[in-house]
C-alpha cells in the first residue's frame, strides 16, 4: 500500500487502526518518522496488526485530535541505500553488512553492524564530505537495536581532518533499572541540537556558556556503539539527516514547566509565583487524587485553567496505577486506565491532549505490549522523564517526550541542583543560546527547604522563573508549544 493510500485509508478509519497500518507491528511517528517494528516491507493484516498491540478493540472515548506535529524535511540525507560510501569499522566490531537487505525502514535496506563485546568503539562512518554549514541545523538519526540486554552507550561525532577535530554527542547512556528510550528490536528517531553537545576535541570548543566555537566546515560524521563488555550488540542505521533546528521557531529557544501529582502546592505555591510573570504551566493530573487530602480540587484546576491560562493534562486515572506504573498493568488494563482518564479529563472540562507516564515508564506492559503505543490511542503526546538530550521541534518521538525532572533548591537530596539549569552554561544557557525545547518537570512546591528531589522551595522556584525571564526564553504550556509547530 503506498503512503498516500494509507493516508486516503485512515480518514475513514478509527485513529487506532490508522496507527496500526504502518508496517511489520508498527507505528509512525510524527517528527522523526520512527517506526516499531522489523521491516516495511510486509504491510499485515488489519487482525494480525490488532494482535501486535493486544487485541485492544475497544475504541477510545475520546480519541486524539491528530494534531502532531510536522514532519521536518531534511536539507542533506544519508539513507543508507546502495553505493552510500559509509564505512562500519572499530576495535569493538565483530562483524558488519554495509548493504544489508533484511531488516530496514526505508528504501530496500540498511547497514548493519555486530559488536565483539569488548566494550570498545563500533562505527558507521565516512569522512571527507563535502564541507556541511551547520547554522540552525539538527541531525536526526534513526537506527534500531536488536536487542540492548548488553547496549551501554550510543555516541555521534561530527568533525573534520579525519575527525581530528570534532564535536560529539552522547545522546543514549543505556539503564538496567529506568526507561530507556532506545529499546530492543524497535526503529527509534533521536535529534541532536547544539544544546546537546558533550565535548569538543582538536581544534573546536565549548564555551562557558554551553555555545560551540563553529557550526561549519564539517566533513566526517561517525555513529558510534559502545557494549558494555558482556556480550556483543547488533544495530541498524537508517539514517543520518540534518533537518531545520528548534531555533527556526523559537531563536531563544522555549520552556514548558510541567508538574506531575496535582499537588495542592502547585496551586498554592507556584502559581502565584509565575502569575507575576505571566507564566503558564501545565499540570499532570490523577484523577483519583483530586478533591482528596493535599491534591488539587476541580474547581482549583479550573481557577488555574481559565483565568491563569493553565493546561490541566494527564497522569493517571487510579492511584493504584501512578503507584504502580503502566508496565506493571496488562494492555487491557493500561488502556482502561487511560480511556477513563481522557474521559474524566474531559469530563470535568479539560481539553488537553498530552500525558505524562507516572515515573517516566513507558515499557511495554507486563503481557508485552508497548505503553506508548497504547498511549497514542487516547493522548497526542506522552511525557518520559529523560533527559539525555533535550527536547525539539519537531519532537522526534511524540509519545517518548524528553524533560529534565528533580530540579531542586536543597541540598544533598539528590535530583537535579536547581544550579546546573540556572548557572552559567546551564540548561537555561543553552536553550537560549542554541535553542531547543526544555520541558522542566517539577512535582510538589514547599514553603522552606525541600526535603526530597520531588520537592522545590518557593525561593528556588522563584529564582528559576527570574532566570527564565532574564533570558527572554518564552514560557509556553506543552499543548501552547505542540500548537506552535502544527
Amino acid at each position: 500500500m503506498s503512503k498516500e493510500q494509507s493516508r486516503s485509508r485512515s480518514r475513514s478509519l478509527s485513529r487506532r487502526a490508522a496507527l496500526l497500518m504502518g508496517g511489520t507491528g508498527g507505528v509512525a511517528l510524527a517528527g522523526g518518522g520512527a517506526w516499531v517494528g522489523s521491516t516495511v516491507a510486509a504491510q499485515p493484516a488489519a487482525a494480525a496488526a490488532e494482535a501486535a498491540i493486544g487485541g485492544l478493540t475497544t475504541p477510545p472515548a475520546y480519541a486524539p485530535s491528530g494534531r502532531r506535529p510536522k514532519y521536518r524535511r531534511a536539507t542533506w540525507s544519508q539513507q543508507f541505500q546502495t553505493s552510500h560510501g559509509w564505512n562500519a569499522g572499530g576495535t569493538g566490531t565483530a562483524s558488519a553488512n554495509a548493504n544489508d537487505t533484511s531488516v530496514f525502514v526505508r528504501g530496500t535496506q540498511s547497514v548493519r553492524v555486530t559488536t565483539n563485546g569488548t566494550g570498545k568503539q563500533s562505527y558507521v562512518r565516512r569522512t571527507g564530505m563535502t564541507a556541511q554549514n551547520m547554522t540552525g541545523k539538527m541531525i536526526r538519526l534513526v537506527f534500531r537495536v536488536d536487542d540492548v540486554a548488553n547496549l551501554s552507550k550510543l555516541v555521534f561525532y561530527m568533525g573534520s581532518g579525519s575527525l581530528a577535530n570534532y564535536f560529539s554527542w552522547t545522546f543514549h547512556a543505556h539503564s538496567t533499572t529506568a526507561a530507556n528510550y532506545v529499546q530492543s528490536g524497535e526503529w527509534v528517531t533521536v535529534h541532536l541540537q547544539w544544546a546537546d553537545v558533550t565535548s569538543a576535541a582538536g581544534t573546536y570548543s565549548i564555551s562557558a556558556a554551553g555555545s560551540p566555537s563553529t557550526k561549519t566546515g564539517f566533513t566526517d560524521m561517525s555513529f558510534a556503539v559502545y557494549d558494555n563488555a558482556g556480550g556483543p550488540v547488533t544495530y541498524r542505521l537508517q539514517a543520518v539527516e540534518l533537518v531545520p533546528d528548534t531555533a527556526t521557531v523559537f531563536p531563544k529557544g522555549v520552556v514548558s514547566i510541567t508538574f506531575d501529582d496535582s499537588h495542592k502546592s502547585i496551586h498554592d505555591l507556584a502559581r502565584p509565583v509565575m502569575d507575576s510573570y505571566g507564566y503558564s504551566g501545565t499540570v499532570y493530573n490523577i484523577a483519583d487524587a483530586i478533591g482528596t487530602g493535599s491534591f488539587l480540587t476541580v474547581g482549583q484546576m479550573r481557577s488555574m485553567q481559565d483565568f491563569s491560562g493553565w493546561e490541566m493534562a494527564g497522569h493517571s486515572y487510579a492511584n493504584a496505577t501512578h503507584t504502580a506504573s503502566y508496565p506493571k498493568l496488562t494492555a487491557e488494563q493500561a488502556d482502561d486506565d487511560f480511556r477513563k482518564l481522557r474521559e474524566w479529563l474531559v469530563g470535568n472540562g479539560f481539553s488537553s491532549e498530552h500525558f505524562a507516564y507516572p515515573h517516566g515508564a513507558f515499557q511495554k506492559t507486563s503481557d508485552g505490549v508497548p505503553v506508548d503505543l497504547i498511549a497514542s490511542r487516547h493522548f497526542t503526546t506522552a511525557r518520559s522523564i529523560i533527559s539525555e538530550t533535550i527536547e525539539s521541534f519537531a519532537p522526534a518521538m511524540p509519545y517518548r517526550l524528553k524533560a529534565l525532572t528533580g530540579i531542586n533548591d536543597g541540598s544533598g537530596i539528590g535530583g537535579t541542583a536547581l544550579s546546573k539549569v540556572t548557572g552559567a552554561g546551564g540548561r537555561l544557557d543553552r536553550c537560549v543560546n542554541s535553542g531547543d525545547w526544555l520541558i522542566l518537570c517539577l512535582h510538589k512546591v514547599v514553603e522552606g527547604t525541600p526535603a526530597t528531589s520531588t520537592e522545590i522551595g518557593k525561593a528556588g522556584l522563584t529564582a528559576l522563573m527570574k532566570a527564565i525571564d532574564d533570558r527572554g526564553i518564552p514560557v509556553l504550556t506543552v499543548e501552547e508549544a505542540m500548537a506552535s509547530y502544527t
